[in-house]
């Protein structure tokens, strides 16, 4: 087995098989913009040899595959440019984990919302716990918006309608719903089963066919692609620049309801 590691992402290779654990569980695995960029960079150093066959992503503690972005990075953000950037830095790695040259599997448990729910989206299948949690709370806390990249790769797997239910009601969708609508392909009790269960369909796709399995999943890309080309960036910045943005933040990191006024 090889290891590598910066504390808050390990990455693994055991035979044909790739580990990403994302680390920091007792801050229910949020994510670091360093987080995102390793993410993408261990997907693009992927080599089509055939010496990895499957890349699994997850989250440690058994509570969260990660609630998102940690609010606190936004706190610096004064410009909508800032926001523009950002969300052009996550489409990088996004884009990077859907090139990825083999099948990607998020092993889910509890918690998935944010930029980590747009993650789970952008792999090639998803397995969760019963306790999962997914959606885009933004609305009611952040203010800011989903990218039409992003909303593209979310209803691509839930279908539209239900895809701005989750934006427009801020609800986290349930195990049994994201099972019956699609977003999971499987449902486990407990971390260690899904865990297990995760190393065991990676193994069987470990054996198939590379060359078919890519193929499939580049057909899917550009599929998805193409319901993605709206230039989003007027709104991206509409929402990044705004008051509210910030009342969000501020709202968020101390504990008490924003009072978004629209502006």
């Amino acid at each position: 087995m090889r290891q590598a590691t910066d504390g808050d992402l390990i990455y693994e290779v055991n035979g044909a098989i790739g580990l990403v654990t994302f680390n920091r569980p007792l801050a229910h695995n949020a994510l670091t913009f360093e987080m995102y960029d390793r993410l993408g960079e261990i997907c693009a150093s992927v080599s089509a040899d055939g010496s990895l066959r499957v890349l699994i992503i997850t989250g440690a503690g058994g509570r969260a595959f990660s609630a998102g972005t940690d609010i606190s990075l936004f706190r610096t953000f004064r410009s909508a440019a800032e926001g523009l950037a950002y969300e052009e830095r996550l489409e990088r790695a996004f884009g990077k984990l859907e090139r990825c040259q083999v099948p990607t599997i998020a092993a889910i448990a509890g918690v998935c919302t944010g930029g980590a729910a747009v993650i789970a989206a952008a792999c090639d299948l998803r397995i969760a716990t019963r306790s999962l949690k997914y959606g885009f709370p933004i609305a009611r806390t952040l203010a800011n918006m989903l990218s039409a990249a992003n909303v593209a790769r979310v209803a691509a797997l839930t279908g539209v309608g239900r895809a701005v239910d989750l934006l427009l009601t801020t609800r986290l969708m349930g195990a049994e719903e994201a099972l019956a609508v699609g977003l999971v392909s499987e449902l486990l009790d407990t971390p260690q089963a899904l865990i297990e269960r995760t190393q065991a369909l990676a193994g069987q796709i470990a054996t198939q066919a590379p060359l078919t399995m890519r193929a499939g999943k580049e057909v899917v890309r550009r599929m998805r692609e193409r319901a993605a080309s709206v230039d989003d960036r007027d709104l991206i910045a509409l929402c990044y620049g705004s008051a509210d943005f910030q009342e969000g933040i501020e709202a968020f990191l101390t504990k008490r309801t924003p009072q978004f006024s629209g502006r």
